[in-house]
């Protein structure tokens, strides 16, 4: 079978497939046709948020792409910065309006902090306003299921002991070179599905000799090796193109990669990310 008609399902039954299209850098007007050839492709997860500026343009693709509502999994994220209730429930209505899609099928709170304080800063009582409001929609069918992005335990734990729903996932950044294996263990352990963004480290794992080693001696490319590295972790895989040619090389992943090259990939240490170190949308911008 096909990985783009594998699927996991979430503690809430909702069914996800286990491959996504990430659409971060893809442009508005460029939004539209990158969904319309990855459905045409095969895919049925399509992952964009607030902060991408492209939700216009990724609800025109889903309009247009020829495949019914109900078979496409939509996903988007609350901007970071949202950390009251108020402004919670006003942006999940304007995702709505944005995407023109009738309903989400999974929506995120993006980050535990605003951007421009990632990491810093307490923010506990705003996520859980902005978790509210997402429970909410949630309850009247506006949104299928809810989650987090970027959250560590301690970001989790606030959300578990405080909320009604416990996060139905937890979108982070996996990939060979960084994969945090505590946080993805405590995730399986509340049931909550990790899906992996930048799976391919935005790039820079191209440049990395052993990977590429390994890559060869499976006879696929790095990408595809980086792909199924985090799908083997029980992860859902995000990758980011636009490129139909990347869009089907990324489907190609229907190997199986050893125990031991899984340890070494898995104990790797590379989180240097070159001209992508400062993530445009980590800064705010």
């Amino acid at each position: 079978m096909s990985i783009l008609k594998e699927t996991n399902t979430l503690s809430n039954g909702v069914e996800i497939p286990k491959l996504g299209l990430g659409t971060w850098f893809i442009d508005d007007d460029q939004a539209a046709r990158a969904v319309c050839d990855a459905v045409g492709i095969g895919y049925r997860n399509i992952d964009t948020a607030q902060a991408y500026g492209n939700e216009r343009g990724v609800g025109a693709g889903v309009r247009d792409c020829g495949v019914s509502r109900e078979d496409l999994f939509v996903s988007t994220k609350l901007a970071a910065e949202i950390k009251d209730y108020d402004e919670a429930v006003a942006a999940i209505d304007e995702s709505l309006r944005k995407l023109g899609i009738g309903y989400i099928d999974l929506m995120l709170i993006h980050a535990p902090q605003p951007w421009e304080n990632f990491r810093g800063g307490d923010y506990a009582d705003g996520n859980r306003q902005a978790w509210k409001a997402l429970e909410e929609a949630h309850q009247v069918g506006k949104i299928r299921s809810i989650g987090v992005s970027n959250f560590l335990q301690e970001d989790l734990n606030n959300i578990l002991d405080n909320g009604t729903v416990a996060p139905h996932v937890n979108q982070i950044l996996v990939h060979a070179g960084n994969t945090p294996s505590e946080l993805i263990a405590y995730c399986e352990s509340k049931d909550i599905l990790v899906e992996a963004y930048s799976p391919i480290a935005h790039g820079e794992i191209l440049k990395n000799k052993e990977v590429a080693a390994i890559a060869e001696k499976y006879g696929v490319s790095v990408p595809q090796l980086c792909i199924r590295y985090t799908l083997q972790l029980g992860a859902v895989s995000l990758p980011k193109t636009a490129n139909p040619d990347h869009m089907r090389s990324n489907a190609r992943v229907d190997f199986a990669i050893s125990e031991e090259d899984m340890g070494t990939l898995r104990t790797m240490d590379e989180k240097n990310y070159g001209e992508n170190a400062v993530f445009p949308v980590y800064s705010g911008k």
